[in-house]
């Protein structure tokens, strides 16, 4: 149950992407909700971002998810065999 580098570069990449999208609203505050904001522009526009921060936290997340996969694949509980008899399908 070896995976290839590139198997593995790609399934943490993908998972990596997905965590950033869940990061990304976290800790945002809009124009109006601080009540500052340039004329002519969205009120829902974005104050401060903290890109780098959403980014270092994007990594550690997507990991430690990593982490647990590869362990989880590694001990047999995460398999093609297994997933599809609880799906009922032939494999």
């Amino acid at each position: 149950m070896a995976i290839q580098i590139s198997t593995a570069i790609a399934i943490y990449f993908v998972i990596w992407w997905v965590t950033l999208f869940v990061t990304l609203p976290f800790g945002v505050r809009s124009q109006h909700e601080d009540g500052v904001g340039a004329p002519g522009t969205d009120p829902g526009a974005p104050i401060l971002t903290r890109m780098g921060r959403k980014l270092i936290w994007t990594t550690i997340i997507s990991a430690i998810v990593y982490g647990l996969g590869m362990v989880a694949y590694n001990a047999g509980f995460l398999s093609i065999e297994r997933l599809s008899k609880m799906m009922g399908m032939p494999f």
